[in-house]
Protein backbone atom coordinates (compact mmCIF):
# COMPACT_ATOMS: atom_id res chain seq x y z
CA UNK A 1 0.00 0.00 0.00
CA UNK A 2 0.97 3.34 -0.61
CA UNK A 3 1.72 5.40 2.32
CA UNK A 4 -0.32 8.53 3.24
CA UNK A 5 1.65 11.99 1.57
CA UNK A 6 2.39 13.18 5.32
CA UNK A 7 4.36 9.79 6.11
CA UNK A 8 7.43 10.62 3.42
CA UNK A 9 7.12 14.37 3.66
CA UNK A 10 9.20 16.90 5.45
CA UNK A 11 7.40 19.56 6.88
CA UNK A 12 8.55 23.43 7.41
CA UNK A 13 7.44 25.70 10.20
CA UNK A 14 6.76 29.23 9.42
CA UNK A 15 5.99 31.61 11.98
CA UNK A 16 4.21 34.49 10.01
CA UNK A 17 5.11 37.31 11.98
CA UNK A 18 8.82 36.39 12.02
CA UNK A 19 9.06 35.00 8.12
CA UNK A 20 9.07 37.96 5.35
CA UNK A 21 7.25 40.94 5.59
CA UNK A 22 6.26 42.88 2.47
CA UNK A 23 3.69 45.16 4.31
CA UNK A 24 6.57 47.43 5.59
CA UNK A 25 5.21 47.35 9.03
CA UNK A 26 8.41 45.24 10.20
CA UNK A 27 5.82 42.05 10.55
CA UNK A 28 6.03 39.20 8.52
CA UNK A 29 2.83 38.36 6.57
CA UNK A 30 0.81 35.99 4.42
CA UNK A 31 2.31 37.71 0.96
CA UNK A 32 5.98 37.06 2.43
CA UNK A 33 5.15 33.48 2.67
CA UNK A 34 3.89 33.46 -0.66
CA UNK A 35 7.19 35.30 -2.14
CA UNK A 36 9.26 32.78 -1.02
CA UNK A 37 7.48 29.94 -1.82
CA UNK A 38 10.08 29.45 -5.03
CA UNK A 39 12.90 29.02 -2.59
CA UNK A 40 10.79 26.50 -0.88
CA UNK A 41 10.30 24.49 -3.20
CA UNK A 42 14.00 24.71 -4.25
CA UNK A 43 14.61 23.71 -1.08
CA UNK A 44 12.97 20.17 -1.23
CA UNK A 45 10.45 20.76 1.35
CA UNK A 46 7.01 19.33 1.21
CA UNK A 47 4.89 20.83 3.61
CA UNK A 48 4.26 24.11 5.07
CA UNK A 49 2.91 24.31 8.92
CA UNK A 50 2.19 28.25 9.40
CA UNK A 51 1.23 29.12 12.57
CA UNK A 52 -1.74 31.12 13.45
CA UNK A 53 -2.55 34.24 11.58
CA UNK A 54 -6.12 34.29 12.66
CA UNK A 55 -7.80 37.82 13.82
CA UNK A 56 -6.18 38.29 17.62
CA UNK A 57 -5.29 40.96 20.20
CA UNK A 58 -2.02 39.06 20.11
CA UNK A 59 -1.78 38.74 23.95
CA UNK A 60 -0.14 35.56 22.82
CA UNK A 61 1.26 36.84 19.25
CA UNK A 62 -2.39 34.76 17.58
CA UNK A 63 -2.59 31.57 19.76
CA UNK A 64 -5.50 33.80 21.53
CA UNK A 65 -7.88 33.64 18.41
CA UNK A 66 -10.79 36.55 18.89
CA UNK A 67 -12.33 34.97 14.82
CA UNK A 68 -11.08 31.45 14.10
CA UNK A 69 -12.21 32.08 10.38
CA UNK A 70 -10.73 35.51 10.04
CA UNK A 71 -7.21 36.59 9.14
CA UNK A 72 -5.41 39.17 11.22
CA UNK A 73 -4.86 42.44 8.93
CA UNK A 74 -1.31 42.26 10.27
CA UNK A 75 -1.20 39.46 7.93
CA UNK A 76 -3.06 39.77 4.81
CA UNK A 77 -7.33 39.02 4.35
CA UNK A 78 -8.83 35.90 3.35
CA UNK A 79 -7.52 36.54 -0.88
CA UNK A 80 -4.09 36.67 0.60
CA UNK A 81 -4.63 33.18 1.87
CA UNK A 82 -6.17 31.71 -0.80
CA UNK A 83 -3.41 33.35 -3.32
CA UNK A 84 -1.05 31.14 -0.85
CA UNK A 85 -2.53 28.07 -0.81
CA UNK A 86 -3.37 27.94 -4.95
CA UNK A 87 0.47 28.77 -5.46
CA UNK A 88 1.62 26.84 -3.14
CA UNK A 89 -0.29 23.72 -3.91
CA UNK A 90 0.61 24.64 -7.90
CA UNK A 91 4.23 24.05 -6.53
CA UNK A 92 3.33 21.25 -4.85
CA UNK A 93 3.76 22.17 -1.68
CA UNK A 94 1.02 21.03 1.00
CA UNK A 95 -0.20 23.22 3.92
CA UNK A 96 -1.31 22.78 7.69
CA UNK A 97 -2.24 25.58 9.65
CA UNK A 98 -2.74 25.87 13.58
CA UNK A 99 -5.84 25.11 15.22
CA UNK A 100 -6.59 26.56 18.74
CA UNK A 101 -9.09 24.26 19.97
CA UNK A 102 -8.28 24.54 24.16
CA UNK A 103 -9.16 28.34 24.44
CA UNK A 104 -10.22 31.81 22.62
CA UNK A 105 -9.04 35.51 23.19
CA UNK A 106 -11.28 37.08 25.74
CA UNK A 107 -11.92 39.33 23.10
CA UNK A 108 -14.05 35.98 21.09
CA UNK A 109 -16.98 37.53 20.86
CA UNK A 110 -18.29 34.23 22.06
CA UNK A 111 -16.13 35.20 25.33
CA UNK A 112 -18.06 38.43 25.26
CA UNK A 113 -21.47 37.19 25.77
CA UNK A 114 -20.83 34.72 27.75
CA UNK A 115 -19.27 37.84 30.43
CA UNK A 116 -22.79 39.12 29.91
CA UNK A 117 -24.50 37.59 32.68
CA UNK A 118 -25.30 34.14 33.61
CA UNK A 119 -27.94 32.95 31.43
CA UNK A 120 -25.97 34.26 27.72
CA UNK A 121 -26.08 32.22 25.12
CA UNK A 122 -22.20 31.33 25.31
CA UNK A 123 -21.99 31.07 28.86
CA UNK A 124 -21.56 27.42 29.02
CA UNK A 125 -19.13 27.24 26.19
CA UNK A 126 -16.52 28.35 28.75
CA UNK A 127 -15.61 26.58 32.39
CA UNK A 128 -17.05 28.54 34.94
CA UNK A 129 -17.32 27.70 38.57
CA UNK A 130 -18.63 29.47 41.82
CA UNK A 131 -16.50 30.18 44.53
CA UNK A 132 -15.44 33.43 46.47
CA UNK A 133 -12.91 35.90 45.16
CA UNK A 134 -10.07 35.03 47.35
CA UNK A 135 -10.28 30.98 46.71
CA UNK A 136 -9.50 29.89 43.18
CA UNK A 137 -11.75 26.24 42.61
CA UNK A 138 -8.61 24.29 42.73
CA UNK A 139 -4.84 24.36 42.98
CA UNK A 140 -4.01 24.32 39.03
CA UNK A 141 -1.69 26.82 37.89
CA UNK A 142 -1.71 28.80 34.49
CA UNK A 143 0.81 28.69 31.94
CA UNK A 144 3.44 31.52 31.81
CA UNK A 145 3.39 32.28 35.42
CA UNK A 146 3.20 30.95 38.82
CA UNK A 147 -0.61 32.04 38.90
CA UNK A 148 -3.79 30.33 39.32
CA UNK A 149 -5.31 29.17 36.61
CA UNK A 150 -8.40 30.54 37.33
CA UNK A 151 -9.58 34.68 37.23
CA UNK A 152 -12.53 35.83 39.33
CA UNK A 153 -15.05 37.79 36.99
CA UNK A 154 -16.64 40.49 39.63
CA UNK A 155 -19.54 40.53 37.06
CA UNK A 156 -21.51 37.84 37.08
CA UNK A 157 -19.34 36.74 40.35
CA UNK A 158 -18.03 33.32 39.37
CA UNK A 159 -14.21 31.98 38.22
CA UNK A 160 -13.35 31.59 34.64
CA UNK A 161 -10.60 28.73 33.66
CA UNK A 162 -7.93 29.26 31.82
CA UNK A 163 -4.93 27.30 31.44
CA UNK A 164 -2.68 29.93 29.52
CA UNK A 165 -3.16 33.85 30.22
CA UNK A 166 -6.57 35.07 31.55
CA UNK A 167 -7.08 36.62 28.32
CA UNK A 168 -7.11 32.96 26.73
CA UNK A 169 -9.99 31.34 28.49
CA UNK A 170 -10.97 27.77 28.15
CA UNK A 171 -13.63 26.57 26.01
CA UNK A 172 -16.07 23.68 27.58
CA UNK A 173 -15.94 20.83 25.04
CA UNK A 174 -18.19 19.31 27.22
CA UNK A 175 -20.75 21.41 25.86
CA UNK A 176 -22.50 20.05 22.37
CA UNK A 177 -22.97 23.31 21.08
CA UNK A 178 -19.53 24.45 21.64
CA UNK A 179 -18.21 21.37 19.52
CA UNK A 180 -20.05 21.94 16.85
CA UNK A 181 -19.26 25.64 16.63
CA UNK A 182 -15.58 24.60 16.55
CA UNK A 183 -16.13 21.77 14.04
CA UNK A 184 -17.54 24.45 11.47
CA UNK A 185 -14.18 26.37 12.02
CA UNK A 186 -12.22 23.11 10.91
CA UNK A 187 -14.73 23.05 7.91
CA UNK A 188 -14.23 26.18 7.01
CA UNK A 189 -10.94 25.79 6.32
CA UNK A 190 -10.74 22.41 4.84
CA UNK A 191 -13.35 23.48 2.28
CA UNK A 192 -10.48 26.57 1.32
CA UNK A 193 -8.25 23.40 0.43
CA UNK A 194 -5.59 22.96 3.39
CA UNK A 195 -3.73 19.78 3.99
CA UNK A 196 -4.16 19.64 7.72
CA UNK A 197 -3.96 21.29 11.09
CA UNK A 198 -1.52 21.10 14.01
CA UNK A 199 -3.80 21.14 16.77
CA UNK A 200 -2.52 23.37 19.74
CA UNK A 201 -2.40 21.38 23.33
CA UNK A 202 -4.82 18.99 21.76
CA UNK A 203 -4.71 17.09 24.76
CA UNK A 204 -6.18 19.70 27.00
CA UNK A 205 -9.89 20.24 25.91
CA UNK A 206 -11.41 16.96 27.87
CA UNK A 207 -11.01 17.79 31.43
CA UNK A 208 -12.01 16.05 34.74
CA UNK A 209 -15.61 18.08 35.24
CA UNK A 210 -14.82 16.93 39.31
CA UNK A 211 -11.99 19.73 38.29
CA UNK A 212 -9.92 17.94 41.47
CA UNK A 213 -6.63 19.42 43.01
CA UNK A 214 -3.48 18.20 41.47
CA UNK A 215 -0.97 16.66 44.20
CA UNK A 216 0.83 18.93 45.53
CA UNK A 217 4.35 17.31 44.67
CA UNK A 218 2.98 18.49 40.98
CA UNK A 219 1.18 21.55 42.14
CA UNK A 220 3.82 24.17 40.48
CA UNK A 221 3.93 22.79 37.71
CA UNK A 222 1.20 24.09 34.54
CA UNK A 223 -1.78 22.32 34.28
CA UNK A 224 -1.70 22.37 30.70
CA UNK A 225 1.26 19.60 31.03
CA UNK A 226 -0.30 17.74 33.17
CA UNK A 227 -3.61 17.37 32.03
CA UNK A 228 -4.62 13.85 29.98
CA UNK A 229 -8.44 13.35 30.79
CA UNK A 230 -10.06 10.55 28.99
CA UNK A 231 -12.45 12.55 27.28
CA UNK A 232 -10.22 14.21 24.84
CA UNK A 233 -10.22 10.81 22.75
CA UNK A 234 -13.98 10.76 21.92
CA UNK A 235 -13.48 14.68 20.67
CA UNK A 236 -10.16 13.22 18.41
CA UNK A 237 -12.40 10.08 17.38
CA UNK A 238 -15.10 12.78 16.16
CA UNK A 239 -12.35 15.42 14.24
CA UNK A 240 -10.63 12.70 12.78
CA UNK A 241 -13.96 11.65 11.71
CA UNK A 242 -14.62 14.88 10.13
CA UNK A 243 -11.04 15.19 8.23
CA UNK A 244 -11.63 11.41 6.62
CA UNK A 245 -14.44 12.79 5.45
CA UNK A 246 -12.82 14.94 3.04
CA UNK A 247 -10.81 13.67 0.02
CA UNK A 248 -6.56 13.94 -0.05
CA UNK A 249 -5.61 12.38 2.95
CA UNK A 250 -6.30 15.47 5.41
CA UNK A 251 -3.70 15.24 8.03
CA UNK A 252 -3.86 16.09 12.00
CA UNK A 253 -1.00 16.56 14.16
CA UNK A 254 -1.33 16.89 17.51
CA UNK A 255 0.86 19.30 19.96
CA UNK A 256 0.60 16.81 23.29
CA UNK A 257 2.69 18.51 25.75
CA UNK A 258 3.34 15.81 28.08
CA UNK A 259 6.86 14.78 28.23
CA UNK A 260 5.76 11.16 28.82
CA UNK A 261 6.46 9.05 25.85
CA UNK A 262 3.98 6.12 26.82
CA UNK A 263 1.45 8.72 27.55
CA UNK A 264 1.44 11.09 23.93
CA UNK A 265 1.29 7.59 22.78
CA UNK A 266 -2.20 6.98 23.75
CA UNK A 267 -3.52 10.11 21.65
CA UNK A 268 -2.89 7.60 18.52
CA UNK A 269 -5.50 6.32 19.77
CA UNK A 270 -6.47 2.47 17.51
CA UNK A 271 -5.68 4.72 14.70
CA UNK A 272 -8.26 6.63 14.54
CA UNK A 273 -7.40 9.93 16.72
CA UNK A 274 -4.24 11.78 15.90
CA UNK A 275 -1.98 10.82 12.94
CA UNK A 276 0.81 12.05 14.45
CA UNK A 277 1.64 13.41 17.62
CA UNK A 278 4.95 16.14 18.25
CA UNK A 279 7.75 14.40 20.19
CA UNK A 280 9.06 17.03 22.48
CA UNK A 281 11.76 15.43 23.91
CA UNK A 282 14.18 15.79 21.31
CA UNK A 283 14.24 19.37 22.08
CA UNK A 284 15.53 18.87 25.62
CA UNK A 285 17.88 16.21 24.20
CA UNK A 286 21.52 17.13 24.91
CA UNK A 287 24.03 16.35 22.44
CA UNK A 288 25.37 12.88 23.48
CA UNK A 289 25.21 9.75 22.07
CA UNK A 290 23.81 7.98 25.28
CA UNK A 291 21.08 10.24 25.18
CA UNK A 292 20.09 10.61 21.60
CA UNK A 293 20.34 6.58 21.25
CA UNK A 294 17.78 6.20 24.62
CA UNK A 295 15.63 8.81 22.91
CA UNK A 296 15.65 6.51 19.69
CA UNK A 297 15.06 3.54 21.22
CA UNK A 298 11.97 5.03 23.52
CA UNK A 299 10.19 6.33 20.49
CA UNK A 300 10.71 3.04 17.97
CA UNK A 301 9.59 0.76 21.30
CA UNK A 302 6.05 3.31 22.31
CA UNK A 303 5.57 4.49 18.66
CA UNK A 304 6.58 2.66 15.65
CA UNK A 305 6.51 -0.96 17.10
CA UNK A 306 2.95 -0.18 17.82
CA UNK A 307 2.29 1.45 14.92
CA UNK A 308 1.99 4.78 15.59
CA UNK A 309 4.39 6.88 12.68
CA UNK A 310 6.50 9.10 15.00
CA UNK A 311 7.88 12.75 14.48
CA UNK A 312 11.18 14.51 14.73
CA UNK A 313 11.86 18.49 15.77
CA UNK A 314 15.46 20.05 16.95
CA UNK A 315 13.70 23.40 17.34
CA UNK A 316 10.48 25.40 17.01
CA UNK A 317 8.56 28.63 17.50
CA UNK A 318 8.57 27.60 21.36
CA UNK A 319 11.91 26.35 21.97
CA UNK A 320 15.41 27.62 22.08
CA UNK A 321 17.07 27.19 18.55
CA UNK A 322 18.78 24.15 18.41
CA UNK A 323 22.14 25.41 17.58
CA UNK A 324 21.83 27.76 20.21
CA UNK A 325 21.04 24.46 22.59
CA UNK A 326 24.34 22.99 21.27
CA UNK A 327 26.47 25.88 21.97
CA UNK A 328 26.40 27.41 18.61
CA UNK A 329 28.79 24.70 17.16
CA UNK A 330 28.74 24.88 13.23
CA UNK A 331 30.04 21.01 13.53
CA UNK A 332 27.08 20.27 15.42
CA UNK A 333 24.39 22.28 13.75
CA UNK A 334 25.36 20.66 10.43
CA UNK A 335 25.44 16.89 11.75
CA UNK A 336 22.07 17.78 13.34
CA UNK A 337 20.84 17.76 10.10
CA UNK A 338 21.49 14.18 9.42
CA UNK A 339 19.81 13.21 12.96
CA UNK A 340 17.06 15.00 11.80
CA UNK A 341 16.14 13.96 8.14
CA UNK A 342 17.60 10.24 8.50
CA UNK A 343 15.14 8.94 11.70
CA UNK A 344 12.06 6.64 10.78
CA UNK A 345 9.02 9.44 11.32
CA UNK A 346 8.13 12.59 9.88
CA UNK A 347 10.76 15.68 10.71
CA UNK A 348 9.75 18.98 10.83
CA UNK A 349 12.02 21.83 10.27
CA UNK A 350 12.00 25.28 12.00
CA UNK A 351 12.41 28.38 9.58
CA UNK A 352 15.73 29.62 9.51
CA UNK A 353 17.41 25.78 11.32
CA UNK A 354 18.52 25.18 7.42
CA UNK A 355 20.44 28.64 7.69
CA UNK A 356 22.07 27.55 10.80
CA UNK A 357 20.44 30.24 12.85
CA UNK A 358 20.79 30.63 16.44
CA UNK A 359 18.77 32.88 18.74
CA UNK A 360 19.02 36.47 18.88
CA UNK A 361 19.61 38.10 22.15
CA UNK A 362 16.78 40.37 22.98
CA UNK A 363 17.37 43.01 25.49
CA UNK A 364 14.92 43.09 28.30
CA UNK A 365 13.28 45.85 27.05
CA UNK A 366 12.73 44.38 23.85
CA UNK A 367 11.03 41.22 25.06
CA UNK A 368 7.20 40.92 24.08
CA UNK A 369 6.28 37.33 24.79
CA UNK A 370 4.92 36.49 27.57
CA UNK A 371 6.37 32.85 27.80
CA UNK A 372 9.93 34.38 27.52
CA UNK A 373 10.22 32.78 24.13
CA UNK A 374 11.62 35.94 22.08
CA UNK A 375 14.87 34.61 20.75
CA UNK A 376 14.33 31.81 18.32
CA UNK A 377 11.67 34.20 16.64
CA UNK A 378 14.02 36.74 15.33
CA UNK A 379 13.14 37.72 11.94
CA UNK A 380 14.67 35.60 9.03
CA UNK A 381 17.14 37.42 6.90
CA UNK A 382 16.86 36.68 2.89
CA UNK A 383 19.85 38.91 1.81
CA UNK A 384 23.32 40.02 2.91
CA UNK A 385 22.91 44.09 3.54
CA UNK A 386 20.93 45.44 5.87
CA UNK A 387 17.84 45.52 5.91
CA UNK A 388 18.42 41.86 4.98
CA UNK A 389 15.24 41.37 2.75
CA UNK A 390 13.18 43.18 5.19
CA UNK A 391 11.30 46.71 4.25
CA UNK A 392 12.72 48.45 7.19
CA UNK A 393 15.46 48.48 9.60
CA UNK A 394 13.65 47.76 12.96
CA UNK A 395 11.29 44.91 13.07
CA UNK A 396 8.80 43.57 15.83
CA UNK A 397 12.20 41.66 16.99
CA UNK A 398 16.27 42.17 17.10
CA UNK A 399 17.85 40.25 14.21
CA UNK A 400 19.49 37.08 14.79
CA UNK A 401 23.26 37.25 14.83
CA UNK A 402 25.13 36.85 12.01
CA UNK A 403 22.48 37.85 9.67
CA UNK A 404 25.07 39.28 7.26
CA UNK A 405 26.31 35.82 6.49
CA UNK A 406 23.15 33.26 7.98
CA UNK A 407 21.04 34.14 5.22
CA UNK A 408 19.93 32.88 1.13
CA UNK A 409 21.63 35.35 -0.84
CA UNK A 410 24.94 34.33 0.65
CA UNK A 411 24.27 30.68 1.36
CA UNK A 412 22.58 29.80 -2.16
CA UNK A 413 25.56 31.03 -3.60
CA UNK A 414 28.64 28.84 -1.26
CA UNK A 415 28.42 24.84 -2.42
CA UNK A 416 29.46 24.21 1.16
CA UNK A 417 27.32 26.46 3.13
CA UNK A 418 24.77 24.71 5.78
CA UNK A 419 21.50 25.47 3.55
CA UNK A 420 23.19 23.50 0.37
CA UNK A 421 23.61 20.92 3.26
CA UNK A 422 20.03 20.69 3.92
CA UNK A 423 19.32 20.77 0.27
CA UNK A 424 21.22 18.02 -0.58
CA UNK A 425 19.94 16.03 2.13
CA UNK A 426 16.46 16.56 1.10
CA UNK A 427 17.28 15.09 -1.91
CA UNK A 428 18.95 12.00 -0.64
CA UNK A 429 15.34 11.45 0.88
CA UNK A 430 13.61 11.84 -2.35
CA UNK A 431 16.28 9.46 -3.88
CA UNK A 432 16.47 7.19 -1.18
CA UNK A 433 12.82 5.54 -0.04
CA UNK A 434 14.67 3.79 2.68
CA UNK A 435 15.09 6.85 4.25
CA UNK A 436 11.59 8.17 3.95
CA UNK A 437 9.79 4.70 5.00
CA UNK A 438 12.22 2.29 5.39
CA UNK A 439 13.08 -0.06 8.16
CA UNK A 440 15.56 0.65 11.43
CA UNK A 441 18.41 -1.31 12.42
CA UNK A 442 21.04 -0.15 14.70
CA UNK A 443 24.65 -1.15 13.95
CA UNK A 444 27.45 -1.74 16.35
CA UNK A 445 30.05 1.17 16.75
CA UNK A 446 32.39 2.60 19.12
CA UNK A 447 31.44 4.91 22.34
CA UNK A 448 30.36 8.50 20.89
CA UNK A 449 28.96 7.22 17.80
CA UNK A 450 25.56 6.49 16.94
CA UNK A 451 25.68 4.00 13.64
CA UNK A 452 21.68 2.54 12.29
CA UNK A 453 20.95 1.20 8.65
CA UNK A 454 17.39 1.70 7.39
CA UNK A 455 16.37 -0.62 4.43
CA UNK A 456 13.23 -0.66 1.95
CA UNK A 457 12.87 -3.23 -1.28
CA UNK A 458 16.56 -3.27 -1.53
CA UNK A 459 17.63 -0.20 -0.54
CA UNK A 460 20.25 0.63 1.99
CA UNK A 461 21.32 3.68 3.94
CA UNK A 462 23.81 3.82 6.63
CA UNK A 463 24.09 6.63 8.98
CA UNK A 464 26.67 7.57 11.60
CA UNK A 465 27.33 10.41 14.04
CA UNK A 466 29.90 11.15 16.11
CA UNK A 467 29.22 13.01 18.97
CA UNK A 468 32.12 13.20 20.84
CA UNK A 469 35.01 15.51 20.64
CA UNK A 470 37.02 12.98 19.44
CA UNK A 471 37.89 11.43 15.97
CA UNK A 472 36.64 8.20 15.68
CA UNK A 473 37.00 5.34 13.56
CA UNK A 474 33.70 3.65 11.97
CA UNK A 475 33.67 -0.01 11.69
CA UNK A 476 31.80 -2.15 9.62
CA UNK A 477 32.12 -5.44 7.56
CA UNK A 478 31.93 -4.45 3.82
CA UNK A 479 32.16 -1.54 1.41
CA UNK A 480 30.35 1.78 2.02
CA UNK A 481 31.26 4.75 0.43
CA UNK A 482 30.20 8.49 1.28
CA UNK A 483 27.21 9.81 -0.08
CA UNK A 484 26.95 13.11 2.07
CA UNK A 485 29.01 14.29 4.92
CA UNK A 486 28.83 17.25 6.95
CA UNK A 487 32.15 18.12 6.74
CA UNK A 488 33.91 17.10 3.95
CA UNK A 489 33.90 18.40 0.83
CA UNK A 490 32.82 16.49 -2.54
CA UNK A 491 36.37 15.37 -3.03
CA UNK A 492 35.80 13.24 -0.28
CA UNK A 493 33.17 11.72 -1.39
CA UNK A 494 32.91 7.91 -2.71
CA UNK A 495 35.85 7.23 -0.74
CA UNK A 496 35.49 4.42 2.48
CA UNK A 497 34.35 6.19 5.58
CA UNK A 498 37.31 5.41 8.21
CA UNK A 499 37.57 8.09 10.31
CA UNK A 500 34.73 10.31 11.71
CA UNK A 501 35.87 13.96 13.17
CA UNK A 502 34.45 15.09 16.01
CA UNK A 503 31.05 15.89 15.50
CA UNK A 504 30.77 14.81 11.73
CA UNK A 505 27.81 12.87 10.46
CA UNK A 506 28.03 10.49 7.41
CA UNK A 507 25.56 8.78 4.99
CA UNK A 508 26.77 6.21 3.33
CA UNK A 509 25.87 4.03 0.80
CA UNK A 510 27.18 0.33 -0.10
CA UNK A 511 30.02 0.32 -2.79
CA UNK A 512 28.40 -0.94 -6.32
CA UNK A 513 30.89 -3.62 -7.50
Amino acid sequence: MKNPWWKEAVFYQIYPRSFCDTSGNGIGDLEGIRSKLDYLHWLGVDALWISPFFSSPMRDYGYDVSDYCGVDPLFGNGDSFRQLINDAHARGLRIIIDWVPNHSSDQHPWFIDARKDRNSRCRGWYVWRDGSPDQPPNNWRAAFSDRPAWTWDAHSQQWYLHLFLAEQPDLNWSNPELVAEMMDTLRYWLDLGVDGFRMDVIHCIGKDPALPDVPQAVAKIPYCALNDHESTHQHLQSIRSLLESYPGDRVMVGEVFLLNARQVAAYYGQDDELQMCFNFLPLFTSWDAVAWRERIDEVNTLFLQQGHWPTWALSNHDQPRHRTRYGGSEHRARAAAFLLLALPGTPFLYAGEELGLEDAEVPIDARVDPGGRDGCRAPIPWSAEPPYGWKQHDNWLPWPPDRGERNPEVQQASDTSILQLYRSLLAARRNHASLRSGSFEWMPSSKGILFWKRELAGDFCYLAINFSDQPQRLQYEGALRVELSSQRTNEGFGESPGMLAPDEALLLIPKKD
